[in-house]
């Protein structure tokens, strides 16, 4: 009886363990999981604490002078950080010579469909300073100038680099991501007035040319045209360390900014994602009506600004850019949409504040 007995109390007890191993297995694994996410949410905070917005570590010196990083901000600290050779240290402040009458301006832009503000200062002295600057030159029939030369001598001119750098770190305090940080200056650039200077420069040979403000005077004016502004993005873009070029398209007479991102999503297969300067517009959507009532129709010419660092694969403006431009074009083929994408097209419209552009084709 003790023989026949054995296997069926053998069976029982291994029934037993096996269910008690399942049982620690499984809590085992929760406290992995629990364990795993603590630690993500751990190094996320740890990041957010201990780098600054330009990705400087907590405690050290910024690339930019004289900014340091205390507590994730950046502060002028020029006692510690010194200050660039043509600004003049005052205590822990950097100060420029062109540093006086100041006047507060709010730079207005839209961060996933909420409308904020950035207060700025920038100062009369400055723009005096530039608008001493000839107005006016002349060449030879046989020198052959480049665009680009233009464009890098007012984007590069070194006392408008020191005023203009605290614009680019009070961006980067705003957002810790370095994406945010790009939708937030395109965003400031593309709510900005269009109006040009009303200035005339002579170009030699009795030919007159609108005068060209230089990024400064844009901000302080808080207005400019697509040359203008395209210029003071990539001004901003560059600083913040991404590859730019200038999109310069002859036949409308337009230009725009082009920002490196990934082939399959950028202009032409260029490498550089399109980005329209003269109201809110999506990264990527080149199929707008811009200032003028006209699309863009021509291949543009590239003109190459800087290298450096690119967007990323996932951004969810690749996704909206489609649907609009998909969603647009029914409305231009059927007069009307069905509710799905009209629901979908009111969404893109707070996100970027497209309203004023799009409530004439979308009625």
């Amino acid at each position: 009886m003790f023989e026949k007995r054995m296997p069926k109390k053998f069976k029982k007890r291994k029934k037993i363990q096996k269910h008690f191993t399942l049982q620690t297995i499984l809590f085992f694994l929760f406290l992995l999981i629990i364990f795993s996410l603590l630690l993500i949410d751990l190094l996320k905070n740890q990041k957010e604490i201990l780098i600054c917005g330009d990705e400087t570590l907590y405690g050290e010196c910024s690339l930019t002078k004289p900014y340091f990083c205390l507590d994730g901000t950046l502060i002028e600290k020029a006692s510690i950080c010194n200050c660039s050779e043509i600004l003049m240290k005052s205590q822990d402040l950097c100060i420029s010579k062109y540093q006086s009458n100041p006047k507060n301006i709010t730079l207005k832009y839209i961060l996933r469909g909420e409308e904020k503000e950035l207060e700025y200062v920038v100062y009369r002295d400055a723009i005096d300073y530039f608008s001493n600057f000839p107005k006016s030159f002349d060449y030879k029939l046989t020198e052959k100038y480049f665009r680009k030369d233009f464009i890098l001598k007012k984007i590069e001119e070194k006392e408008q680099r020191e005023l203009l750098l605290s614009l680019v770190i009070g961006i980067q305090n705003i957002a810790k991501d370095q994406t945010d940080q790009v939708r937030i200056a395109v965003s400031i650039v593309q709510n900005l007035q269009y109006n040009n200077s009303g200035e005339i420069i002579d170009i030699g040979f009795n030919n007159d040319l609108n005068y060209s403000r230089y990024p400064y005077e844009v901000l302080y004016d808080m207005e400019g045209v697509c040359g203008e502004r395209s210029e003071l993005l990539i001004f901003l873009l560059k600083e913040m360390g991404y590859g730019v070029v200038l999109f310069h398209y002859p036949l409308e007479n337009h230009q725009t900014v082009g920002i490196k991102c990934p082939v399959e999503h950028s202009l032409n297969n260029s490498g550089y994602c399109f980005i329209e300067t003269t109201g809110p517009s999506i990264i990527t959507n080149n199929k707008d009506y811009y200032v003028g009532g006209r699309k863009l129709s021509s291949e543009p010419e590239i003109i190459f600004i800087s290298d450096g660092n690119s967007l990323s694969e996932n951004l969810y403006e690749y996704r909206d850019s489609k649907n609009l431009i998909r969603i647009n074009k029914i409305i231009e083929e059927k007069g009307k949409i069905n509710l799905l994408d009209k629901y979908k097209l009111e969404k893109i419209k707070k996100r970027y504040g497209l309203y004023f552009l799009y409530s004439s084709k979308d009625s």
